[in-house]
Order: structure tokens, then sequence, then C-alpha cells
């Protein structure tokens, strides 16, 4: 159980019988690179109105994340949902990656699509992404949705970083694998990207209260009661917030998304997390 929630939210693994990737229900828009610092980063823009970012988890791209809700965020939304350095079709810089660089490389993307103020949607790592742009460039943040996300090393079991431990290439989904290689048929670009983010998480240090408070922007924080983010992490970090609020879901990490490795055919926990999360847009 540990291992299975563990490296999804790190670098992903697959529990017996998981899913293929799923496709995207929405036909695309615009899919396009632009040069941020150094790396051309990909990118998609669907629908129109308002601007929502969305940022995939680690070992993942955009369709293994969101494949089942975007649409439904194109629906009322100017939808730019981005892959981060080293991830599926995004170029990659040498060295160590952090969630402060990922947040710089999302702000820089905005600024170079005249986009000067958006809301940011980030799932597992993408989620931790999303609260360093609220820390790191809070004038291009609305609204922040962070999904599965945490800020200090207690907010996951000890025996998720016992296991990161002994992680290898080998436990990595092949719903991951595959839709990277799928991408680029580049194997040795894909042990990159496992080894950065397993090596991100193993040199995480945490992150102090007050950067959690400094975050003025309205934030939802959204985990499954199943998660790797634990309940009272969560509760703690929604309580920092100036603006926080909290939704815990049933099921397992991604889940109410329709995350390739935990989605359930004919589940409706998808559509009423994007209702929730609407709502939440939505707010005056």
């Amino acid at each position: 159980m540990f291992k299975s929630i563990f490296l999804a939210m790190a670098i992903g693994s697959a529990m017996p019988g998981t899913a293929t990737p799923l496709p995207l229900t929405v036909t695309d828009t615009v899919s396009s690179y632009a040069t941020v610092n150094g790396i051309r980063m990909y990118y998609e823009i669907h629908g129109s109105g308002s601007p929502l970012v969305l940022i995939h988890g680690g070992g993942s791209t955009i369709r293994t994340t969101f494949g089942q809700v975007l649409g439904d965020f194109a629906r009322h939304h100017r939808v730019i949902a981005v892959e981060l350095q080293g991830h599926g079709h995004s170029g990659r810089r040498p060295g160590p990656t952090t969630f402060e660089q990922d947040a710089d490389d999302v702000a820089a993307l905005l600024q170079t699509l005249g986009i000067p103020q958006a809301d940011i949607l980030g799932f597992s790592n993408g989620g931790c992404t999303a609260l360093q742009i609220g820390i790191r460039h809070p004038q291009v943040v609305r609204r922040i949705v962070a999904i599965s996300a945490f800020y200090k090393k207690e907010g996951l079991p000890q025996g998720i970083w016992d296991m990161l431990q002994k992680a290898h290439f080998s436990d990595m989904p092949q719903p991951f694998k595959d839709a990277y290689l799928a991408i680029r048929k580049d194997p040795e670009g894909l042990l990159a990207m496992f080894n950065q983010d397993h090596d991100r998480m193993l040199s995480f240090k945490d992150w102090s209260d007050d950067m959690i408070r400094s975050i003025k922007a309205p934030t939802l924080v959204m985990i499954s009661d199943q998660d790797a983010t634990q309940p009272e992490h969560a509760t703690a970090m929604y309580r920092l917030l100036p603006k926080g609020h909290l939704a815990i879901l049933p099921g397992q990490h991604g889940e109410f998304l329709g995350e390739v490795l935990t989605a359930k055919p004919g589940s409706h926990t998808p559509a009423l997390a994007v209702a929730m999360i609407e709502d939440f847009l939505n707010e005056q």
C-alpha cells in the first residue's frame, strides 16, 4: 500500500490492474512550445474564458493526469495545460530539479504568453509547484487549487520516506513509461526524468509555516481520504493559509481527477470534483 501511494506521489507506481493512459476528452486547440529559463517548455491551450493553469504530477504528462477532466475545465476556462521540465514534450535541464524552479518556469511561461494573472491548479508534485507559485510569484495568481500537495516531510507517512531510499526505475508504472515513450522515443530521457523526480524527493527540505502563511491568494487544499498526503497535514496547511479552504474526497491518490493510475471507469467523482473546484474558482 505504502509503495503504490508513495511512488504515485513522487515518481509514479502502478498497482496491479491499473489503467493504460486515458485519451484526452477535448479537441486540442493549441499545442506549442515556449523558451523559458533555458528550456523549451510544452503547453496546450484549450477553451476560452478566464485562464486556468493545470500542472501535472511527478512522472506524468498532461494526459495521464488530466485526461478525464481537462475537457470539463475547458468549457468554462482558457485552460493552459503545461508539461514541466523533463516531462512529456518539454526539454530538461541538467542537475537537480526543485518545486521552486518549476514554479519559476510556469510563471515565466505566463509572462511569455501575455497572461498577467491566472488560477493555478496542480496535482501531487504539481500541487507543491502551485503552492510555490503562490509564494514566489503572487502577482500572477488569482486562486490556487493544491491537490495532494505537502509542505513538510511529516505530511507523508514515514514509511513513504523509508521506501524512497529503495526506489528503482523498475518501480515506475508502465502507463507512465508508455506515455513518455509515446511522446519521445528517448529511454535515456525517461530514466533522467525518473532520477530527477526521485532525487527531488530525497533532497526535499521542509517549508516553513510562514511560507504557507505568505500565500495571500484564496487556496483550496484538496486530498483523497486514502491519499499520500495525510489528512492532518492537509488540515494544518489549510489553517495556515490566510484564505484557505479544505476538501477531502473519498478514494486514492488522484482518483477524484480520474488520474491514469487510479481512475475508476464509470465513476461520477471526477465530475463532482470539477464542480467543487468550479464553485471555488467562481466565488466572489
